[in-house]
């Protein structure tokens, strides 16, 4: 079971590398709570060639912006909202804590939600059964207390979770390409309905929705990359490894949702009304029903598990008074209870969906603020000035004012309100979507200003001159052996 919570993890204890990144990633969208992503441009309208256009465009911008949310937490030792003390605070890190943790769950749901359909759809093929909800409930508890037993081990059984989905799921899905592609046609050319209006207003939001999801696993990224060693593993090489899980690792799967859309569209087993699943189950043979069921229970859990895992991170961050395994099991409760409403009161759901759309507007500045921060201090953090909070102190480099740093902060806030104004969603439509066709650009307006506003906020209101690398701050140089002082004082 892992030990280490939020707490700064010494470079001896980081036995993760890389290419477990990758896994994770990959791994984790093998489901589909994630394959849907590739499912919605031919829902918008599109034909084969231009969804699938849009997804790759989509996946590559968001594994680009993924990609230097890895660095955070491999030099910090710690989750990246706890970091991100180093730029907001260490009480204003709290923003972060908080988006990730309720980020996680609604994610969450939604994967456990899924895998109950493709339970319940499987077994009203089988038996003919007109009320498949019972199952669909036992489904949901099920999934409830596998994603638990998991998310509390650790990160260790987390990757070998998704080390086991990518060979087991990933070959459900070659599978699945031969059954599908008898009813494939590459020349479908789409429903001749864009929800947008036009094509390439179709076309850019259904790469915006590729993008968002992609970048938007950044604020996970730290929960991961923490458990890498700088001493043996290179900047480049964690860059890399997020990119290509974003890029490909995540985009494979949207794909294989595309391919598959556009074959039961072209085939007439489903429409846009039509859910995604139900669709797929329709239009299988028999024989291919169980691996619809395992990609919906099996890889359903490994996802669920990712935002779980993270949620548990940041509910400890939140109470500090809770371990992690504590606050992970108060995170998985709060999981499974918002599966049970969310199936119950579907407003809930619909709730969990707007606020998914919304998301992006307050985390993508969040994560360009960071990127930008971590560049411009040459990648230096005060470890032990950033777990001031979560030991109940006062005071550190990062304390700033009252622990809150106003120059992130206000920027965040600003840049987060210009995302909402252009965006759109199933309650409301900005004015700035409005003009644009209803097209949701809320996350690039949002990162945009953070990009433009906080590097002018910082040469306003200079920072103090010891955050700015390893050179102002003699306690966090190495010595011949690689180690910080923060090393040998917590093996003290």
């Amino acid at each position: 079971m892992e030990q280490h919570g939020i707490d700064y993890i010494p470079m001896r204890e980081r036995k993760s590398r890389p290419r477990n990144l990758g896994i994770i990633l990959f791994g984790g969208s093998l489901t589909f709570s994630l394959i849907i992503i590739g499912w919605y441009p031919v829902a918008f309208g599109l034909g084969w060639w231009q969804a699938a256009s849009a997804v790759l465009v989509g996946s590559m911008a968001g594994g680009a912006v993924l990609a230097p949310m890895g660095l955070m937490g491999a030099r910090s030792g710690t989750n990246n909202p706890v970091a991100s003390g180093a730029f907001f605070g260490v009480g204003g890190r709290l923003i972060g804590s908080m988006l990730e943790a309720t980020a996680s769950l609604a994610f969450a749901a939604p994967s456990i939600w899924t895998g109950g359909d493709a339970l319940a759809g499987a077994l009203a093929r089988y038996f003919n059964m007109h009320d498949a909800n019972i199952p669909r409930l036992i489904a949901y508890a099920v999934l409830s207390v596998l994603v638990t037993v998991v998310s509390i081990l650790g990160h260790n059984m987390m990757v070998a979770a998704q080390r086991f989905m990518i060979p087991t799921a990933g070959l459900c899905m070659l599978v699945g390409i031969g059954v599908y592609g008898r009813l494939f046609d590459a020349n479908y050319s789409g429903t001749h309905h864009l929800l947008f209006g036009s094509l390439a207003a179709t076309w850019v939001a259904s790469a915006l929705v590729c993008c968002s999801t992609v970048a938007s696993y950044g604020a996970y990224a730290g929960d991961w990359t923490r458990h890498i060693s700088t001493k043996l593993h290179t900047n480049g090489s964690i860059v890399r490894a997020m990119f290509l899980g974003g890029a490909f690792g995540m985009g494979g799967p949207f794909m294989w949702g595309t391919f598959t859309a556009c074959a039961v569209f072209a085939s007439h087993n489903a429409s846009a009304d039509t859910p995604y699943v139900l669709g797929l189950v329709t239009a299988a043979p028999i024989w291919y029903i169980p691996a619809l069921i395992y990609l919906g229970l099996a890889s359903g859990t490994a996802q669920a598990v990712i935002n779980t895992y993270g949620t548990g991170l940041d509910t400890s961050a939140i109470i500090p008074k809770l371990n992690r395994v504590q606050a992970t099991l108060v995170a998985c409760a709060l999981a499974t209870l918002l599966v049970y409403l969310g199936y119950f009161y579907s407003t809930l759901a619909d709730g969990i969906g707007v606020y998914l759309a919304l998301l992006g507007s307050f985390s993508i500045p969040w994560i360009v603020i960071m990127a930008i921060g971590h560049f411009r201090r040459k990648a230096f953090y005060d470890v032990e000035d950033l777990q001031v909070f979560n030991r109940g102190l006062k005071g550190g480099i990062y304390w700033f004012w009252h622990g809150m740093n106003l120059r992130g902060l206000l920027v965040w806030a600003i840049s987060a309100a210009a995302g909402l104004v252009c965006s759109s969603n199933a309650w409301y439509v900005g004015p700035g979507a409005d003009a644009l066709g209803g097209v949701d650009f809320s996350f690039i307006v949002a990162g945009a200003a953070a990009g433009i506003l906080y590097p002018i906020a910082l040469r306003l209101f200079p920072e103090p001159t010891n955050m700015m690398g390893p050179s102002k701050s003699p306690a966090a140089a190495p010595d011949a052996s690689g180690e910080t002082s923060h090393d040998r004082l917590e093996a003290h």
